[in-house]
């Protein structure tokens, strides 16, 4: 019974560990399930398999049938990690289907499968950190980027930014303006792929009609 207990033990620790480590590479890009979150959904599903086995064994029944629920159970966790809220773009998914696999991970400890879940965490990490990069390389992603720039006044900085934006066929979403002393600041984002965004920034500096001009980066990257 002992050894029994510790194995289930060791099954549960190393779902963690996995969980964990790509949790901790969700969190390091602040996606909103993040190390916890992984961590919990991978120790969850190794649980809830561990227990569909062992329950049935006790007292009879399907081996399968509490585990044949963790699917549809994530199913709803990951579509409350999609959001369509900024201009035309869908985020989350690549969030939702991390959910997703991060529970196959923990079913696959839970079940006593330790090299398929190790292989498969390194793959789902090799997948989070380098696709990513390269999508953006080979400028495939389109993204939204916020700027920010600055001016005399509001009107004129944003007939001057959609004077900008024009030939490129970009516009200005989520604009946000914010009064100072002695000028406007105003902020908004655009849809683009990485030349875009690019080619939006120089062409932003290169006019001299602001006060100022930043870019503050990717406003929600997968």
């Amino acid at each position: 019974m002992t050894s029994l207990i510790l194995v289930d033990i060791e099954k549960l620790a190393l779902a963690a560990v996995l969980g964990g480590l790509i949790g901790l590479e969700r969190q390091a890009k602040q996606r909103p399930a993040g190390l916890r979150t992984n961590l919990l959904i991978c120790v969850g599903a190794a649980l809830f398999t561990l227990l569909s086995d062992e329950l049935a064994a006790a007292h009879g029944g399907d081996h399968t049938r509490i585990a044949s629920q963790i699917i549809p159970g994530i199913g709803f966790i990951g579509a409350g990690s999609i959001l369509h809220a900024r201009g035309d773009l869908v985020t989350g998914i690549t969030t939702a289907a991390t959910i997703f696999v991060v529970a196959s991970v923990g079913m696959a400890a839970g079940g006593g499968q330790f090299g398929l879940a190790i292989f498969t965490t390194v793959l789902i990490l090799g997948v989070l950190l380098l696709l990513g990069g390269i999508e953006r390389w080979l400028n495939l992603k389109v993204m939204l980027h916020a700027y920010e720039v600055s001016g005399p006044s509001a009107e004129a900085v944003t007939a001057r930014v959609n004077e900008v934006l024009e030939p490129l066929h970009a516009i200005m979403l989520n604009t946000q303006l914010a009064q100072t002393p002695s000028r406007m600041r105003i902020h908004f984002e655009c849809e683009g792929t990485r030349k875009q965004q690019l080619q939006i920034l120089k062409r932003l500096e290169d006019s001299r009609a602001f006060d100022s001009v930043a870019s503050l980066g990717p406003v929600q990257s997968e």
